[in-house]
């Protein structure tokens, strides 16, 4: 079954389609804004998608810039798509534009490709361990925790729906062994990542670099996601987060330097057989 387009996909795409046909073309700048009476503000901000065309200046749009009546087609029910609100549009009070736009690109990918150095990934956390580790966030106040934690955890309905995120996660051994929220709350969470791997391992596979590896291009990194999408038009971006600063990356040349560093990452990860295997070990452990 194929994927719905989300919100933020769809305005991704139709920025994007739009930009490249400009370029096409050839068509100044200029010439669009003087056709369609905008600013080159204005045309700025519906190229980088913090606009969304009126269908009557898409139609007029569509036509200057020559795309065939299938595209039109197409372009038009993107813009429909774009006008929705997804699900996590209701927690604006709580996501910033940023994390927003992560849980939209999410809701339309494919394939997740995530690492993480000290922490189990988000999409695969039990609610008392997202718990713990937003509670002691100075950022964060109380009253806000239990909507975060809903939150994450609807975003792992995409792990399981009709048509499933696959998502390959990497880990370092030292997540499986920082005992965050105390040892029953790591325990109680590894007991459900094994769950979660042991019998999907065609759509969940989970990597860990073990205390022995020697080198490896991600130490040193804090959450990378690599998203990739079913539709060809869209390119692979990355969701990087730091103590300080997250976003996306769609920067072409760095995106391809993450993915050749990610790559090169799992040749000095344990095998998914292997890692399952450490993790009962360190429930086995914990108990």
């Amino acid at each position: 079954m194929p994927l719905p387009t989300s919100p933020v996909v769809a305005a991704w795409e139709l920025a994007l389609r739009l930009r490249q046909q400009r370029d096409q073309t050839g068509t100044e700048v200029r010439v669009i804004t003087q056709a369609l009476g905008f600013s080159r503000n204005y045309w700025s901000a519906v190229e980088n998608e913090r606009k969304i065309l009126s269908e009557e200046s898409l139609i007029k749009l569509v036509e200057l810039l020559e795309f065939d009546a299938e595209e039109r087609q197409e372009l038009l029910e993107l813009r429909a798509a774009a006008k929705e609100r997804g699900w996590w549009m209701r927690y604006g009070n709580l996501l910033d534009s940023d994390l927003q736009r992560l849980i939209g690109l999410e809701a339309s990918a494919e394939t997740v490709r995530c690492y993480e150095s000290l922490l189990i990934p988000g999409l695969l956390q039990t609610a008392d361990y997202a718990r713990a580790i937003m509670t002691p966030d100075a950022t964060i106040r109380k009253v806000e925790v239990d909507q975060r934690v809903e939150v994450r955890l609807r975003r792992q309905r995409r792990l399981v729906d009709e048509s499933p995120l696959r998502l390959v996660a990497i880990v370092s051994e030292a997540a499986l062994r920082q005992q965050i929220g105390g040892p029953a709350v790591l325990r109680h969470q590894l007991e459900q990542l094994a769950r979660s791997i042991e019998g999907r391992e065609d759509r969940l596979e989970v990597r860990v670099i073990p205390f022995t590896a020697t080198a490896c291009g991600l130490f040193g990194a804090a959450t990378v996601h690599l998203i990739e999408f079913p539709n060809p038009r869209l390119p692979t971006v990355v969701w990087q987060e730091t103590v300080t600063t997250r976003g996306v990356i769609d920067d072409a040349g760095q995106v391809r330097d993450i993915m050749l560093t990610y790559q090169d990452a799992l040749k000095h990860t344990l095998s998914a057989p292997k890692s399952l295997e450490l993790i009962h070990q360190r429930i086995k452990e914990l108990d």
